[in-house]
C-alpha cells in the first residue's frame, strides 16, 4: 500500500467506510481479473480515487456493486466492492505507474536492486507491467502512452535541474500524468464537460503527490545520497508550504466546476483528507492514541474482563458466567490474518476489528484520536458535514471545507 491520501477509517461515517474499501478492494480485484494475483502488490490509496471520482460521476445501478468472497486482509469477511470501468482505469493506471516507480529504483540502485540478476528481473516485471496496462488502457480508451511519455521525461528533468531551478518544472511531468487520469474519468462516466475541470484536479494533485514524497523522503534521501527535488533546486520548506497550500486552494475549486451525481466521498478524499496528508508531511498535525494503561490494552484483554481474577467470580464478586464459546483459528492462520490486518492499517486505523486468533472485537489504535472535525473551521452554514454520511453540504456559501 502506498499513496498520499490515508484516511484514517475513525474519521469516516459507516457508510463512507464502506465505499471505501469497496474501491479500494475493487481496485485490488481488478488487477488480478485483468493482470493475475502479482499484479495485486501494486493496490494503493491514490490509485482508487481514480475509481471514486469515476462513481461520483455516474448514476448509481446495481451492477456497480458485487460481494467479494472471504480475503485475510477484510479479516476473512465478504464485502461489497467496486466494479466496472472504473476499477479498471485505477487498476491500469496504477500498473504503470508502479512500473515507472520500479525503474526508477533500478536506475537508483536501491538495496537488492544493486545486484544485476535482481534488476534484470525487476526490469521485466516493470515491462510487463508497462503492457498490460497498455492493454487495459486500450480497452477503455485511454492512451498511457501520456503516462510512459511523462515517466521517460522525469529521468530528464531531474539529470538537468538543479538550484535556481523551478520547483514546478520537476514536478511538471507527474501533473501531466495525473491530469490524464482524471479528466478520463469524465470520459468513463459520461460528463465530457467534466474533463477540464477534472484535468485542473489531477495536474494539481500530481504536483502535491510529488511534493509531499520529496518532503517526506527529505532527511533520507540526504542520507543515503539520493536525488531529491527539494534539494536539488535548494527550494525550502516554506516554498514547497505555500506551493502545497496553493495546489490545494486550486483542487477546491476544480472539484466545485465539476458537475457529480454524488460526490461525498470524493470530496472527503480529495478535499478534506487530501489537507490532511500536506499538514501530516509538513509535521503540522498528528494521530495519537493514548488510552488508559498505554497501547497495549487494544491488543490484550479488554478492560474489566468478567474472566479476569479481580472481576466477577472473585472470592467477593458475583459467580462467573460460563465463558461463551469461541471458534479460535490456528497459529498459521492467525498470523496470516494478523499480516493483513497490519499491512491494511486496520489495526491503527479502523474504529474496531476481529482479533486475528480469537476472533473478538478489539479497537483500533487510533479509534479515540483527535483529528479534528471534518470541516473545521467552517461555520458558514449550520448543517455542514452534518449529512447522515458525514459529508459536506452544497451549501454554496464560499465554504472552504
Amino acid at each position: 500500500m502506498f499513496g498520499i491520501v490515508r484516511p484514517c477509517t475513525h474519521r469516516l461515517s459507516e457508510g463512507l467506510k464502506t465505499e471505501w474499501m469497496a474501491h479500494l478492494c475493487g481496485l485490488c480485484l481488478a488487477l488480478r481479473a485483468d493482470h493475475g494475483q502479482f499484479a495485486r502488490v501494486v493496490t494503493n490509496y491514490d490509485g482508487l480515487i481514480v475509481s471514486v471520482l469515476t462513481e461520483a460521476q455516474s448514476e448509481r445501478t446495481g451492477a456497480q456493486r458485487r460481494t467479494a468472497g472471504p480475503c485475510p486482509l477484510r479479516s476473512m469477511r465478504t464485502a461489497p466492492v467496486a466494479r466496472g470501468e472504473g476499477a479498471r482505469l485505477a487498476a491500469a493506471v496504477s500498473l504503470v505507474l508502479a512500473s515507472a516507480k520500479v525503474r526508477d529504483h533500478v536506475a537508483d540502485r536501491d538495496g537488492l536492486l544493486k545486484r544485476r540478476p535482481v534488476a534484470a528481473a525487476a526490469r521485466r516485471v516493470a515491462a510487463g507491467w508497462d503492457r498490460a496496462g497498455a492493454r487495459t488502457g486500450a480497452e477503455l480508451g485511454f492512451d498511457t502512452a501520456v503516462l510512459v511519455d511523462a515517466v521517460d521525461r522525469q529521468t530528464g528533468i531531474e539529470s538537468t535541474a538543479g538550484p535556481g531551478t523551478s520547483l514546478l518544472t520537476v514536478t511538471e511531468p507527474t501533473e501531466t500524468a495525473t491530469a490524464a487520469a482524471f479528466a478520463h474519468t469524465a470520459v468513463l462516466a459520461g460528463k465530457p464537460q467534466n474533463a477540464e475541470a477534472l484535468a485542473e484536479a489531477g495536474r494539481l494533485f500530481g504536483r502535491l503527490a510529488h511534493l509531499l514524497d520529496a518532503v517526506e523522503d527529505r532527511e533520507t534521501d540526504a542520507a543515503s545520497g539520493a536525488w531529491n527535488p527539494l534539494t536539488a533546486t535548494g527550494t525550502s520548506l516554506a516554498e514547497a508550504r505555500r506551493l502545497c497550500d496553493d495546489a490545494l486552494h486550486g483542487v477546491r475549486l476544480a472539484m466545485r466546476d465539476a458537475e457529480f451525481t454524488d460526490s461525498t466521498l470524493a470530496h472527503v478524499l480529495l478535499v478534506h483528507e487530501l489537507r490532511r496528508s500536506v499538514d501530516r508531511a509538513f509535521g503540522s498535525s498528528s494521530c495519537s492514541h493514548q488510552p488508559d494503561g498505554g497501547l497495549s490494552g487494544s491488543f490484550g484483554p479488554p478492560p474489566g474482563n468478567p474472566y479476569a481474577p479481580s472481576g466477577p467470580g472473585g472470592p467477593f464478586g458475583p459467580p462467573l458466567p460460563p465463558e461463551p464459546p469461541r471458534n479460535r483459528r490456528g497459529l498459521i492462520a492467525g498470523c496470516l490474518v494478523w499480516a493483513g490486518l497490519a499491512c491494511t492499517c486496520q489495526m491503527c486505523c479502523a474504529s474496531n476489528f476481529n482479533d486475528p486468533w480469537s476472533g473478538q472485537e478489539r479497537e483500533g489504535l487510533c479509534h479515540k484520536c483527535d483529528c479534528g472535525d471534518c470541516c473545521e473551521g467552517c461555520d458558514c452554514c449550520s448543517n455542514c458535514c452534518g449529512g447522515e454520511d458525514g459529508g459536506c453540504c452544497d451549501c454554496d456559501c464560499g465554504c472552504d471545507c
